[in-house]
């Protein structure tokens, strides 16, 4: 029989209903018949406890969230089905938290939440248990007593008393959460426990739950049991070694040591290396010595001597100092490249006049495709040493830089010194790739691990996590590759001399496929070089139609295709003739032309102007067009740029302004104007401030109604002043102009010293003109017809800028000196 409070009262259908605070709980269900101690944090839930001690019967809802994480539950987070229990005890403690002591009294169920800021309030109604017939009841009884006395001979830790209370129960709902609340089941599965309708599901879910736990027991016994036995017949092994060691001892056969570990110390005493190295790897082999041979450790110490004797501390490979000899080597294998072969020439140079010279660290950093690993490659056939490459793209932990300690299991050493053991000298050509496609986590950061290893001033005692020991890694010349300098960290990045490889220009491209490309994959594809022929133009057209890279390597895949195209065709059909591949040829091998190259306007138009911009894969001509109509002076900028490409036409508009007073323009243009800058090709991402002059020019033109040079093309970046600023990539943006028919070119006269790296050939054909100032491009690039002009005559002008007259600080003529021919 359930004794009900008083506070429940019978509704309508008869079922007992009140009105209590609730505690939600997580991680815990607290049954019927059990006292339970709990710890109170959250303000709501403090709140409830608080209002419940203020109830004469002292009663409070108790119901577990579904999600024990969420701090701030809502309704939805919490079970419907709970336990009414009775607050025995309150303790505020010093923290602010709350202790309490509760008892369980009856499962009831929420029928609905009442609104209530400071705590959660429910409307509940009693469970009432459902009867069992006498039988049942007692066959329940028993079999859940019996499984829990099958459990408690497995776990000694229950007391006598408390096994007794629970047989001596007779009532099968008391037994049911007296039982459960002596086991650490899991929160859904104690849920289940307390919300199933049916008393003998419940019952039977329980002795269910007893039996997986007493199997739970019994197998952690078993484990427990087995590693016991390994660890005494582990003892009783080396109990045994011992005795037979006394027993040779006696017989006068102890000098007769086994075989590998007389080789080992002869190995030992016969290697060259540090004397720290000596010291360490002595004192582990005598260790070795006084250990089981089929022990744990002395695997693990048999592998750490065999990693120090495997390392080459003194082994050297013999440099070649000849450098025409090394010149010749470079320039093989590699087209261009100036930069990089230099400095190799030069680190030569001074090993041949200096004893001891530490390896020089370079970053090679380039678009894909450009050589940069293949220039290390040449590197080390050029100085005759080794060479080793370790790529770090995906590698987030510090340990494949500096090795793991050896108390983990299975620990190796870094790749650092895994490549060394590999290489066998100690002097190698070490080609870390990609180190800008490293990354980190919680196991550590590998770039800041590479800093020991690409400091020459700390490099000499390199100490890795496993040998732990120094290890010189001073002889090493290290040669990084990346795509990106923005991903390296610039710690990394101060430890390196950084070489920058600039993508291939056509000229380059053509002779290194003439050269290298072509006749490679000719052989590659059993063809005969003296039958197969493809002429200048072939290659350009797959290099201007078929590819667009920084690199050859698609460059490489198109002359492969068409080898292979001519292959096909010779296994099928059989020729002897020699094969012309010409650019007609090109289209039948390849298909359609796969990228469109800009093309330069048929006429002088107003509002187009021709700009420059460098791509990684080449320069391209960059059409700006402007355009007005009749509005309230809006301004818009079209054609996928970025915030600094529409800051530099914010800047160009604002200078128009500025010296609207001057131009024969209306002066009041931006209030009677909508003006627009569009840049074709919308679909292709551009940025930068280098189309500033372009549309400064564009947008005078189209206010002025004259035309701009169709045969001109510009590059500079634009101030509010009027000045031209320097802007990068000039070589390319040269080339890109060259290749399109345009012979005259405006540049920002601080880029002069940059047209030393054009090839002479390419500059003789073309009129650079270097300005400082807008007003020299307008005069250079606007169209007036005769008689007519582009400014107001002096006595009309006006200067709206406010601005004193420009001085760009640019040298005149006479004191400017000569470019030099490098």
């Amino acid at each position: 029989m359930i004794h009900i409070p008083k506070i429940f009262k019978n509704s309508e259908s008869g079922e007992s209903e009140a009105v209590l605070p609730l505690l939600p709980l997580r991680d815990i269900v607290v049954f019927p018949y059990m006292v339970s101690p709990l710890f109170v944090g959250r303000t709501k839930s403090i709140n409830a406890l608080s209002e419940a001690m203020n109830q004469e019967e002292k009663y409070i809802f108790l119901a577990t969230q579904s999600n024990p994480g969420e701090d701030h539950p809502k309704q939805k987070d919490i079970n419907r089905i709970g336990t009414v229990a009775k607050v025995l005890q309150m303790l505020r403690l010093p923290d602010g938290t709350v202790k309490t002591v509760v008892e369980g009294k009856h499962r009831a169920r929420i029928v609905n939440f009442e609104y209530n800021e400071s705590f959660f309030k429910v409307n509940l109604e009693i469970l009432e248990e459902p009867e069992i017939n006498e039988s049942e009841e007692e066959a329940y009884i028993r079999n859940v007593v019996d499984a829990f006395q099958h459990y408690t001979e497995q776990n000694k830790n229950i007391s006598k008393d408390t096994i007794e209370s629970i047989s001596n129960i007779t009532d099968p709902v008391q037994l049911l959460y007296t039982t459960a609340a002596q086991f650490s089941f899991k929160a859904k599965d104690n849920q289940k426990l307390l919300e199933t309708d049916s008393l003998t599901e419940r019952l039977t879910y329980l002795i269910e739950l007893i039996n997986q736990e007493t199997i739970i027991l019994q197998t952690d016994q078993k484990i427990k049991n087995r590693i016991k036995k390994q660890m005494e017949q582990s003892q009783k092994n080396y109990y045994l070694n011992e005795q037979i060691r006394a027993i040779k001892k006696e017989m006068g056969e102890d000098e007769s040591e086994d075989d590998e570990l007389k080789e080992l110390e002869e190995r030992i005493e016969n290697k060259e290396m540090s004397d720290e190295a000596k010291e360490k790897v002595r004192h582990e082999f005598s260790k070795l010595k006084k250990m089981t041979p089929m022990s744990a450790e002395a695997t693990v110490t048999r592998n750490y001597i065999d990693w120090i004797l495997s390392l080459p501390w003194y082994e050297k490979s013999e440099i070649s100092e000849d450098l025409e000899t090394a010149e010749k080597i470079l320039d093989e294998d590699h087209y261009g490249l100036e930069r990089p072969k230099e400095r190799i020439v030069e680190y030569l140079a001074v090993q041949s006049l200096v004893q001891k010279i530490r390896g020089p660290i370079l970053c090679l950093v380039g678009p894909p495709g450009v050589g940069k690993t293949s220039v290390a490659k040449s590197v080390a056939r050029a100085t005759g040493r080794e060479f080793v490459r370790q790529s770090l793209g995906g590698v987030r932990d510090e340990a494949e830089i500096r090795g793991h300690r050896r108390t983990y299991i299975g620990a190796m050493p870094g790749k650092i010194i895994q490549s060394l053991r590999k290489a066998g000298v100690n002097n190698p050509v070490f080609c870390l790739d990609e180190v800008d496609k490293m990354s980190m986590d919680f196991r550590g950061d590998p770039s800041a691990a590479l800093l020991e290893v690409l400091d020459p001033e700390q490099n000499y005692a390199f100490n890795d996590h496993y040998l732990d020991m120094d290890y010189d890694l001073s002889d090493i010349l290290f040669i990084t590759t990346a795509n990106t300098l923005y991903d390296i960290p610039a710690p990394l990045q101060d430890r390196m001399e950084i070489i920058r490889l600039p993508g291939y220009t056509e000229y380059e491209k053509y002779n290194i496929a003439e050269l290298f490309l072509v006749p490679k994959q000719i052989r590659l594809n059993g063809l005969d070089v003296e039958k197969v022929k493809f002429s200048k133009n072939a290659i350009y057209t797959v290099i201007r139609n078929y590819t667009r890279e920084a690199g050859v390597r698609n460059l490489e895949r198109e002359i492969a295709s068409i080898c292979r195209k001519i292959a096909r065709r010779i296994a099928k059909h059989g020729q002897d003739r020699v094969i012309h591949v010409n650019s007609r040829s090109v289209e039948k091998f390849l298909g359609p032309n796969q990228y469109r190259r800009s093309q330069l306007e048929e006429k002088d138009l107003v509002g187009i102007v021709t700009g420059l911009a460098w791509t990684q894969f080449g320069g391209e001509l960059l059409h700006v067009e402007s355009a007005i109509m009749p509005g309230k002076g809006d301004f818009s900028v079209t054609g996928k740029l970025g915030d600094v490409m529409k800051e530099s036409a914010r800047a160009a508009i604002s200078y128009v302004r500025s010296r609207s007073g001057q131009f024969n323009i209306d002066p009041q243009f931006y209030e009677k104007f909508d003006i627009h800058i569009h840049v074709p090709e919308g679909a292709t991402p551009k940025d930068g401030p280098s189309a500033g002059i372009a549309m400064c020019t564009s947008i005078i033109s189209t206010l002025a109604k004259l035309p701009v040079r169709k045969d001109m093309a510009m590059t500079g970046e634009i101030t509010l002043r009027g000045r031209v600023l320097p802007v990068g990539g000039l070589k390319e943006k040269i080339l890109a102009a060259h290749r399109a028919g345009i012979r005259k070119v405006v540049i920002p006269w601080e880029n002069e010293k940059d047209l030393r790296e054009i090839p002479n050939s390419i500059l003789k054909q073309m009129e650079i003109l270097s300005v400082s100032h807008m007003d020299e491009v307008i005069d250079q690039a606007i169209l007036v017809e005769e008689g007519g002009s582009l400014y107001r005559p002096p006595e009309s002008r006006e200067d709206f800028s406010g601005l004193p007259p420009h001085d760009s600080g640019k040298p005149k003529d006479t004191d400017r000196p000569a470019i030099a021919d490098i």
